[in-house]
């Protein structure tokens, strides 16, 4: 049996093919989680929610369907399969989105808030069961798995302050009689495309800002996440629904490459915040710029220090092929492993936390960002070169210094220090906190999201002249004789 999930108005494009448990003869999507030891109670009970047959609204249909499988990282077993969306899917699920932004722009503000507010409060309800689907899906231990849901709720808890704050100053004008202002508006529809890495935090960033600031939301998610957008989704759906509210404010597609590319260069796509890799970054920012269209660049890492010893599986069985090939790349430019550098002879995307010595600071494979738990380890002579060192990486996201060295911490954070977007000391390079603007530097991309005044990309910005006297005078005090 074929299920496709169509909750109107907006469209979240699941498929589960389902069949009879040998042990339990229950119906569920691929295998049984019931009889699977691999998922708590809660988690199963949750995704048999998300995913049941009278959850979900049956169609029929005979074009070919393009579906794909999602696997647990921690064993790599098939956990459903996912219908992507066709370019006709998008061109309704944009409409939806559009009209919804003509009811969503007239909320005020502080009522956008408390709307915000609400999602928060549903998805801290339920942020162990997403937790566990985060680290079921994506592949993360279940402490990070909670920690980036509690990201988002963090997020909407910011956003609703700000939905009271929010807004442009009255300046002085020379001219008598007149007033100067700046207006913000909302931009209209902002497009979220976001990496398996972060699944759940980096739409709630974009999300929890951009619907305080009245736009409309469409988020293509990791197609090896699919679940996780789903189910994030119907969490947001239900809170809209319950405030009278059009679905289609946050709208959801499961797609491929074809669903990027027609966003990218999408004019009724007013910003595209885009999170993933350089090479692929520079074409997005490329379609958007072709159109004098608007982006949001969060791109490529590569942080100066980072270091773990408790983590899960990489993501997919490739990302396992990349570790192990820059390991033995590492080797070829003169790097020796004094720790790890195996991939675990068990079930599922494990690898060994890897230590290298021996490269030289500009060697290719240090400059590359692998994502896997790799560090790379230089010596260096004097600040001077390892600030240079520092900056010399293409990208620019995050880096970190330990010292207690004031004078040294101060020329870190200066004009000659770290050029990164995220400059930290005595702390690692991870974890940043919502209430900063989050974001990198040159390869990286350069866009801002979260905290800080990072809510004026997902606005416009009017400069307003209004005569209140009786004359018309000219600025600069020009006169025509």
């Amino acid at each position: 049996m074929h299920l496709l999930c169509w909750r109107k108005p907006r469209l979240l494009l699941v498929i589960c093919e389902y069949r009879r448990c040998r042990c339990c003869n229950y119906s569920s999507p691929l295998f049984c989680w019931r009889c699977d030891p691999v998922f708590p109670v809660h988690v199963i009970r949750f995704l048999d929610k998300l995913l049941s047959p009278e959850n979900l609204l049956a169609h029929s249909f005979s074009f070919c369907l393009k579906v794909i499988t999602t696997y647990c990282p921690a064993n790599n077993e098939p956990i459903a399969r996912v219908r992507q969306a066709s370019v006709a899917d998008y061109e309704e699920t944009v409409k939806k989105a559009k009209e919804a932004w003509r009811v969503w722009a007239e909320v005020p503000a502080p009522k956008r808030g408390e709307v915000v507010r609400q999602i928060g409060d549903a998805l801290r309800e339920k942020i162990q069961i997403l937790g566990n689907l985060v680290s079921l899906e994506m592949g993360k231990i279940l402490v990070e798995g909670v920690g980036e849901v509690q990201e988002y709720v963090d997020i909407c808890d910011y956003a609703v302050g700000l939905s009271r704050m929010i807004g442009g100053p009255i300046l002085p004008s020379e001219r008598p009689g007149h007033a100067l202002i700046e207006q913000w508006n909302p931009v209209g529809l902002v497009g979220i495309i976001t990496a398996f890495n972060f699944p759940v935090a980096v739409y709630g960033w974009n999300n929890a800002i951009a619907m305080i600031c009245g736009n409309v939301c469409l988020w293509k998610g990791a197609p090896t996440t699919s679940l996780i957008s789903v189910a994030v989704t119907k969490i947001i759906a239900k809170v809209l629904e319950d405030n009278q509210l059009p679905g289609a404010i946050c709208s959801l597609t499961c797609g491929g490459a074809d669903i990027g590319t027609a966003m990218a260069k999408d004019e009724r796509v007013n910003l595209l915040s885009f999170t993933g890799s350089t090479q692929v970054g520079k074409q997005v920012a490329l379609m958007v710029q072709e159109r004098f269209g608007r982006s949001l660049l969060e791109l490529g890492g590569n942080n100066a220090i980072i270091a773990s010893v408790l983590y899960g599986p990489l993501h997919t069985k490739q990302a396992v092929s990349m570790f192990l090939g820059a390991v033995e790349e590492a080797k070829k430019e003169g790097g020796t492993v004094v720790f790890g550098g195996k991939a675990m002879d068990r079930p599922g995307n494990y690898v060994e936390p890897t230590i290298v010595t021996g490269l030289a600071h500009n060697a290719s494979i240090a400059h590359t960002e692998t994502f896997a738990p790799i560090l790379y380890v230089f010596k260096f002579k004097n600040e001077e070169e390892v600030f240079a060192w520092n900056n010399e990486v293409k990208q620019g996201l995050s880096s970190s210094i330990f010292t207690k060295d004031l004078g040294r911490i101060f020329r870190w954070l200066g004009p000659k220090g770290s050029d990164c977007g995220i400059v930290n000391v005595n702390i690692p390079t991870s974890g940043a906190e919502i209430g900063g603007a989050f974001g990198g530097e040159k390869h990286t991309g350069g866009g801002r999201e979260s905290g800080s005044d990072a809510w004026k990309q997902y606005m416009r910005r009017s400069t307003c002249t209004i005569n209140y006297s009786k004359d018309l005078p000219l600025a600069q005090g020009i006169k025509f004789q």
